[in-house]
């Protein structure tokens, strides 16, 4: 227990590492230029690296504390879920090649320490499917691979409600788990496929060593293919005004601000769980990190207060009149079904 405990606070201070090099100087509520001179004045390759060692030292950690009993693989099967959308948070900063300093350690580290462990695909097509395809038509019909997402899961226009909420927790429903399945079989069978075979496969071996089957179990197959991509879905859902959004042309903020929303703008309280679970780095800031994708997540909190504000704030993921659930329900009444 002790050496788990250790290893968890070992992994958070590692973390901090990254968190502190960029803070230093840091500008407070100003222009995008400034806030991006200092980005790149501090861009390195040896942060990061410790930043995603960190996250891995805290899953070993976990993977301990799987060993100790029901309790302890009860609370690792969360915090290993918890540490993998982590994991995939900062991978998307790499894809954006804002993570470090230079392209070829922004690949390297994505695909050494999240993509290929992770079984997640090739980071490549995820660079061309989010940054060229996602981020310049977000919420557009037909070409918003993410929108093309929610669609298939069921979010339609005519959706009834109670089918809207098992849409929310679409990755726990069979055909959730299903799509999970498959796409972990095609990310394992494609481009690269025994490097990430293998590193799979290294990956449940060394949580076996540290904990045995419990940490197998509630450390890595739980978390992969139900919790964490719950945690990624529910980030998904609350990225944008996806059906209802306010068509602009201009500036990118400007155009932005019309189709994205900020969750949890008045309760810090539910912003702090947030940023500390399953809106990480940066992504609770979403709008900020729409509005100019080439900026670090240090530096989206600065940013944003000197922006105009969306056009949608909730305060609530589910319960409220002004919820994103209730918003997205909203949105897909009034549309005409085909």
């Amino acid at each position: 227990m002790l050496l788990a405990l250790s290893l968890l606070t070992l992994g958070v201070v590692l973390r901090q590492v990254d968190r502190a090099w960029f803070a230093v100087g840091r500008p407070p509520a100003t222009n995008a230029g400034e806030l991006l001179a200092h980005q790149r004045a501090r861009a390195n390759n040896t942060t990061p690296t410790l930043l995603l060692l960190g996250q891995w030292t805290q899953i070993l950690g976990w993977w301990l504390l799987a060993a100790e009993g029901p309790l302890g693989a009860l609370v690792a099967v969360f915090g290993v879920a918890v540490q993998f959308r982590h994991l995939q948070e900062v991978s998307h900063f790499a894809v954006h090649g804002i993570l470090a300093r230079t392209p070829r350690a922004n690949h390297v580290l994505a695909e050494t320490f999240v993509h290929h462990p992770m079984a997640l695909g090739p980071a490549r097509t995820r660079r061309i499917r989010h940054v060229r395809e996602h981020h310049p038509n977000a919420t557009v019909t037909g070409v918003d691979p993410n929108l093309t997402e929610l669609e298939q899961a069921g979010l339609r226009p005519g959706i009834p409600v109670g089918r809207l909420v098992l849409a929310l927790l679409h990755p726990l429903t069979p055909a959730g788990t299903k799509t999970t399945a498959r796409t972990l079989r095609d990310n394992l069978l494609g481009h690269g496929a025994p490097g990430r075979v293998g590193a799979v496969l290294a990956l449940l071996v060394a949580a076996h060593l540290a904990g045995g089957w419990p940490a197998v179990i509630c450390g890595v197959l739980v978390p992969r293919l139900l919790l964490y991509p719950q945690l990624a879905w529910l980030s998904l859902f609350v990225e944008h005004t996806w059906f209802d959004p306010e068509i602009r042309t201009g500036p990118p903020a400007w155009t932005e601000a019309g189709r994205c929303l900020r969750l949890y703008p008045r309760n810090p309280a539910l912003a702090l769980l947030a940023l500390g679970t399953w809106l990480p780095y940066g992504d609770l800031y979403h709008y900020a990190h729409s509005a100019h994708p080439g900026m670090r997540w240090n530096y989206l909190r600065a940013y944003e207060q000197t922006l105009d504000e969306p056009h949608f704030l909730p305060n609530g993921l589910v319960l409220g009149p002004a919820s994103v659930l209730r918003r997205h329900r909203n949105a897909l009444t009034r549309l005409p079904s085909s």
